[in-house]
């Protein structure tokens, strides 16, 4: 019965979501020119040129660099994954290791096995799966070509839209919806601006260390490392996988430097880069997150694990008012 208005929803989340994000990043800048007797659509336009302009650089430049990366990474995958476990079986020879021989030739054979295959199936899979790449790519060049317009109109009229909402109100609902939907604006714009922010300082600075260190794809993994981050507290971990495997294949050296870098950037990250951009203005236990992301990633999949946070976030101002007005009325909390 749900069916049809899950597609809708499936068809409209990536544009939305993408008009979305660009909106909180890129209205302070159209609010700041405003404030300088700029035209919104004068100072729209323009950023809208800029970003086309980066795009084409970016179709131009990076991506075939990029996508070059990524074809040898994918090619040379299972060569590492061999080269690597020749590695561990080297060093689990020794005899330092031989009590615990059996248990790790185990844990390595199943794991490089399970890697192995996964890395052969990508070709079938890709194979296979032409029809449903397809038409998941057609929804994405969709999703881009739809997604500028309803920035634009955002970006040009996002401020009015509380009162738009509030006008559709009972007089006396308008002042306190008004001050939440400023709330919920106000937590969603600080995440998503903040965890952008951070996410590119990863990526420079994934970027920048790997290749110090000398690791092949040192761009590709900062790039992808970057990208993950968007997920918190654990996207960081998921994109030192194929650091690691790569550093294997170069030897034990090369994976102490990476497992360095990784302690560097997540101390600069933790102490430094993440409380000056986000501070303290979602209030949320980290627990809190591990337990939005498991239970959203588990009920709505990738879209769960990108917007759940957001979501909790925006819930929890509503949560808050709601009990604050009920203790108001309510003769439960009376001293």
């Amino acid at each position: 019965m749900f069916q049809p208005i899950a597609d809708f929803l499936g068809v409209i989340m990536l544009p939305i979501i993408l008009a979305a994000v660009f909106y909180y990043l890129l209205s302070p800048i159209v609010d700041y020119f405003e404030t300088r007797k700029v035209k919104r659509v004068i100072t729209i336009s323009v950023l809208f040129a800029l970003i086309l302009a980066l795009i084409i650089w970016g179709l131009a430049v990076a991506i075939p660099n990029i996508a070059s990366q990524v074809e040898k990474l994918i090619a040379n995958f299972p060569a590492y994954v061999e080269t690597g476990k020749t590695h561990i079986n080297s060093l689990v020879e020794d005899n330092r290791f031989k009590q615990f021989q059996p248990q790790i030739e185990k844990a390595v054979t199943s794991f490089s096995n399970n890697l192995i295959d996964i890395s052969k199936n990508i070709s079938g899979s890709l194979v296979n799966g032409t029809s449903s790449f397809l038409s998941a790519a057609t929804g994405v060049v969709i999703a881009l070509m739809i997604f500028p317009f309803i920035l634009f109109y955002l970006l040009r009229d996002g401020k009015q839209l509380n009162g738009y909402i509030t006008k559709m109100l009972p007089i006396s609902w308008r002042k306190d919806t008004s001050k939440v939907l400023s709330q919920v604006n106000e937590q969603l714009s600080s995440y998503v601006r903040g965890q952008l922010i951070v996410a590119g300082a990863v990526a420079i600075m994934f970027s920048i260390m790997f290749s110090v260190i000398g690791l092949k794809y040192a761009v590709l993994i900062g790039i992808s490392a970057g990208f993950l981050n968007l997920i918190p507290y654990l996207g960081s971990f998921l994109a030192m996988i194929p650091a690691l495997i790569i550093g294997l294949v170069a030897g034990p050296f090369m994976i102490v430097k990476v497992l360095i870098v990784f302690v560097i950037e997540q101390t600069i990250e933790g102490r430094f880069v993440s409380p000056l951009v986000l501070g303290s203005k979602l209030n949320i236990h980290p627990i809190t997150i591990l337990f939005v992301l498991l239970t959203s990633g588990k009920i709505f999949g990738f879209w769960g694990v990108l917007i759940g946070i957001p979501a909790y976030a925006s819930a929890k101002v509503i949560v808050v008012y709601l009990f604050k007005w009920y203790r108001q009325i309510s003769s439960l909390y009376e001293d």
